[in-house]
């Protein structure tokens, strides 16, 4: 009942399995002592009745009244543990599946999150597994205890009267064929809504995020109307879903229910035909008041559960999808870095194709080449961000698509023309380039990268909040904490995605300088676009189309006749002149 395919189709851990089992066991207990009521209100009318047919003495108070003190005593404990296996437990396991899902995807390379956009990994992580835990705490357990209660009373039944336990419960597997033979529908209406929600967190995410685009375009009344529009056709896709659901519930619910006519018109033809007395249909008018009621809650909940394998599908994707691992050791020798017959490629388009060439261990590897020609690719190749299609990258003679990322990235430094910063102080920012770093040692990488010129001008200092992603700052300043971030490091790898294009001549010049000094015997890989930074590399890879088209010194290279690097630096010269 509870085996692998059981686990998957709900995204159940192994423990969420064995809670799954806690919580059907104790509903079934449940279910049992309730009925176990009924007996005793039975056994005090067949005592009652005994004295008015036959005149025996009235059944002794004190031993119903011991009954009922330990019907509720037990009532009370029972309930108890059910309440712990149903929801304590579930809720606990919340956070686990919370926790390894975060931990599957710090694992996951960075190309999976080029095919999953913000908003729909965070539906995934809050809004799907909310709605699991549901399905977890409030209906796999009542339902499945149910089903082994209901076939335990069921079998009690039929010693009584065959015949009446059918006219009882005919209706409780025709009303579940009912609601599962309905799944499909209900698994696609589940699919359209979830689209239809995920295009509305989309559009509130995509116009948050370009406001000031919005505004100064003065686009408001047409992005507001699309979103409007999202938003009225996911209402719409609720309300088809819901009302879809609901007819085969109650029609399922109608059908259960139909057990007691059922039952007492079976029971007043076979008591007219004299089969049974009337005590026997008295039993089974009392079995009938209980023996739907584990029932309700989970009819009212099947439709949830059908659907929540939607969510369940979703967050396996994300468990299914091959993690970036390896070694847990990273032992160079040296910090060369090979690219040998490399290839890409992205979404079924090859990006890379053959690429070959070494950054070696104290010089600055530049990478030049047209817009879409992989220079970007590489260096996020190069720290194994995205892991390659064909061929190998060796650091030290040691091949990375062997090593652990997180064990991989202690050796490298990186700042990226895209600087992220957190929601928090200038201080807090740089020091997360190393973990425990003083204060002293952030302040120095910080004036490094020329950052006392605008941190010391600001309220508090290197104290002062800079808001999310850096709001508060200029791209200039924000870039420069991201170098001092990578200063700080000090790895003997640095990956430099231009880290100079948004400062002015004056703090390109400075931060440079600094630039210069510090990687001293690294092992440095730019992409570079300004001449300025390419003359000053020790060597120039250019890349175009995917391939290496040209490698070699800059002045080497600006001596060949009709090549690429040639024209390109001459195209660039033209342009600063034209600008003067």
């Amino acid at each position: 009942m509870f085996g692998k395919e059981f686990q998957r189709k709900y995204a159940l851990t192994d423990q969420g399995i064995k809670n799954t089992k806690q919580a059907t066991f104790w509903t079934v207990v449940v279910n049992l002592v309730v009925m176990g009521g009924m007996g005793i209100l039975y056994l005090m009318m067949s005592g009652y009745m005994r004295t008015l047919t036959d005149g025996a003495p009235l059944p002794g108070g004190m031993t119903f009244a011991l009954l009922v003190i330990a019907f509720v005593l037990l009532s009370f404990l029972t309930h108890m543990q059910q309440y712990r296996a149903t929801y304590g437990l579930v809720y606990g396991e919340v956070k686990s599946v919370r926790i390894s899902l975060a931990e599957r995807l710090r694992k996951l390379p960075l190309g999976y999150f080029g095919k999953r956009d913000l908003a729909d990994l965070t539906e995934t992580i809050m809004g799907d597994v909310n709605r699991l835990e549901h399905v977890w705490s409030h209906c796999l357990g009542y339902l499945y205890g149910s089903f082994i209660s209901t076939a335990i009373i069921a079998v009690s039944l039929l010693v009584m009267d065959w015949r009446l336990m059918i006219a009882c419960l005919w209706g409780v597997p025709v009303a579940f064929i009912l609601l599962f033979g309905s799944r499909q529908i209900s698994k696609r209406k589940s699919e359209i809504t979830k689209e239809a929600a995920l295009h509305v967190s989309d559009g509130i995410q995509e116009t948050l995020e370009n406001i000031r685009e919005i505004r100064a375009t003065n686009q408001e009344e047409r992005f507001l109307k699309e979103l409007f529009a999202k938003i009225d056709h996911h209402e719409k896709t609720m309300l088809s879903g819901e009302l879809s659901c609901g007819i085969f519930v109650n029609a399922a619910s109608v059908i259960m229910r139909l057990g007691v006519a059922t039952t007492i018109l079976t029971g007043t033809s076979l008591i007219l035909a004299g089969k049974i007395d009337f005590m026997v249909l008295f039993m089974f008018l009392l079995v009938i008041t209980r023996v739907y009621a584990p029932f309700d809650q989970a009819l009212a909940l099947i439709a949830e559960m059908l659907m929540s394998q939607v969510c369940a599908n979703r967050l396996m994707e994300i468990h299914d999808t091959k993690a970036a691992e390896g070694a847990e050791e990273f032992v160079p020798s040296g910090h060369d870095i090979v690219f040998s017959n490399v290839g890409f490629a992205y979404d079924d388009e090859q990006v890379l194709k053959g690429v070959n060439f070494t950054a070696k261990e104290g010089e600055v590897t530049a990478l030049v080449g047209p817009s879409g020609s992989g220079k970007s690719t590489c260096a996020r190749l190069a720290a194994r961000l995205w892991d390659t299609s064909e061929g190998s990258i060796k650091v030290g003679g040691v091949d990375i698509g062997k090593v652990d990322p997180e064990v991989l990235l202690g050796d490298y430094s990186m700042v990226f023309q895209d600087v992220v910063l957190f929601d928090d102080t200038i201080l807090e920012n740089i020091r997360l380039g190393k973990h425990g770093a003083t204060d002293e040692e952030v302040l120095a990488a910080a004036k490094a990268a020329n950052c006392d010129e605008f941190a010391l001008k600001l309220p508090e200092g290197y104290a002062t909040p800079i808001g999310e992603n850096g709001a508060k700052l200029s791209g200039g300043e924000r870039q420069r904490i991201s170098i001092a971030r990578a200063l700080l490091k000090n790895a003997p790898i640095v990956l430099l995605d231009e880290a100079t294009a948004s400062l002015d001549v004056e703090n390109e010049t400075k931060v440079q300088e600094a630039l210069s000094r510090l990687l001293v015997g690294k092992t440095v890989l730019v992409i570079a676009h300004r001449m300025r930074t390419v003359e000053a590399a020790d060597k120039v890879v250019v890349l175009k189309d995917g391939k290496v088209a040209e490698e070699g010194k800059p002045s080497e290279l600006f001596e060949k006749k009709d090549g690429i690097f040639r024209r390109m630096a001459q195209l660039q010269n033209a342009s600063a002149c034209w600008s003067i």
